[in-house]
């Protein structure tokens, strides 16, 4: 015959309680072996049914017990699996080789940019060739005959518009012209009316 009742006391590290039936009367002992083997562990104040037979002794104690809560039983998490979906796994390792690829072109690039300027570098100046008849100077070139190729490759290293025009124009190297439009040192030296 089924009973009702309520665990009310449980002592976890010895494995036993007693339940208080719902009709009244002396408390009846019960062992964790009467409880499912579901994974879950007896909580005092829970309602149970269970069956009464003699144990050990000849007292009467509760067998077969059944939990009366609903949801008390326990299922482990499950992993929620999409049918279909690609796997993260792949995925990150495909845009990390993406990305990987991407680098490795950018460095390349960079690269083959650092070397042909060096090779311009150690190349030897190429020097212009010399008129055939020398041409009279006057005015402004009369001036410009007392500039030399002497090394000077930069804007902060001359000091007139009219000097930086004669480096780009006869020193080879001379990075002056930054736009390459044939004007040097547009913002320090040959600013608009000082041409």
């Amino acid at each position: 015959m089924q009973h009702a009742g309520i665990l009310r006391t449980w002592h976890d590290d010895k494995g036993f309680g007693f339940i208080a039936p719902s009709q009244g009367g002396r408390e009846l002992f019960v062992h964790i072996s009467a409880f499912p083997h579901d994974g879950s562990r007896p909580t005092a104040g829970e309602a149970l049914s269970y069956q009464v037979e003699a144990g050990n002794g000849g007292k009467s104690q509760a067998v077969r017990v059944v939990r009366q809560a609903v949801g008390i039983q326990k299922l482990p998490p499950t992993r929620a699996i999409r049918p279909g979906a690609p796997s993260q796994g792949l995925a990150g390792k495909a845009i990390a080789m993406v990305l990987l690829m991407a680098l490795g072109a950018y460095g390349v690039k960079q690269y083959k940019g650092y070397s042909h300027r060096a090779e311009l570098e150690r190349m030897p100046p190429v020097a212009a060739p010399a008129p055939s008849q020398p041409m009279p100077l006057v005015g402004k070139e009369a001036a410009a005959s007392a500039f030399r190729c002497d090394g000077r490759t930069h804007c902060s290293q001359v000091t007139s518009c009219q000097e930086a025009t004669w480096f780009i124009n006869h020193c080879p190297g001379a990075a002056m012209d930054g736009n390459h439009d044939g004007v040097p040192c547009e913002q320090q030296w040959c600013t608009p009316g000082t041409r």
